[in-house]
C-alpha cells in the first residue's frame, strides 16, 4: 500500500501549475497578409505586417511565374515562419481560399490522404502542408476581411505586395 502526503501533492501541483502558467505565456502577435499576381499565372508578389507590442514590421518578396492563391499563401507561411517561438497570433487575410483552406477543408484533404472531395489532388499541397505544421505549432485564429474595402493594414500589404511584383 502507498501512501501520500497529500500536502506535499498539492504543493507539487501548484509548482507544476505555474510553471507551465510561465511557459503557456506566448507572446500575441499580429500578421496582416495579402498577394497579388499580373496575370494568374503570371509574375506574383505578396506582402506582410507583423504587429508585437509598439514593433511594427513590413515585408514582402515576389516570384516570375506564380499564382494569385500561391501568393496569398506564401505570404502567411513567410510571416508565420519569421516567429522564432510559439505565438498567440491573429492573422488577417483578404484570402478565402486561405481561410477556408486552413480551417476547414484540410482536415478533409488529410483524411483523404491529400485528394479534394472530387478525389483530384490538392493544388498547392506543399504550401498546405507548411501551413499546417505551422498552424499546429502557433495559436492561430484566422481573420478575413474584404480586399481592397479600406482596412488600412490589408491596403498596406497589397501596396507591398505590388511593389515586390514590380521590382521582381
Amino acid at each position: 500500500m502507498i501512501f501520500y502526503d497529500l500536502s506535499s501533492l498539492k504543493q507539487a501541483f501548484l509548482s507544476i501549475r505555474s510553471t507551465s502558467r510561465y511557459f503557456l505565456t506566448m507572446k500575441k502577435i499580429k500578421i496582416y497578409t495579402d498577394g497579388a499576381c499580373k496575370g494568374n499565372p503570371g509574375p506574383g508578389g505578396y506582402g506582410f505586417i507583423i504587429k508585437f507590442e509598439d514593433t511594427v514590421r513590413e515585408y514582402n518578396g515576389a516570384d516570375k511565374n506564380t499564382t494569385n492563391n500561391i501568393m496569398e499563401m506564401t505570404a502567411a507561411l513567410k510571416a508565420l515562419e519569421t516567429l522564432e517561438e510559439p505565438c498567440e497570433v491573429e492573422l488577417t487575410t483578404d484570402s478565402q481560399y486561405l481561410v477556408k483552406g486552413i480551417t476547414e477543408w484540410i482536415h478533409g484533404w488529410t483524411r483523404k490522404g491529400w485528394q479534394t472531395a472530387s478525389k483530384q489532388p490538392v493544388k498547392n499541397k506543399e504550401l498546405w502542408m507548411k501551413l499546417n505544421t505551422l498552424n499546429k505549432k502557433h495559436k492561430i485564429t484566422w481573420v478575413w476581411v474584404r480586399g481592397h474595402n479600406g482596412h488600412p493594414e490589408n491596403e498596406r500589404c497589397d501596396a507591398l505586395a505590388n511593389e515586390a511584383l514590380e521590382q521582381r
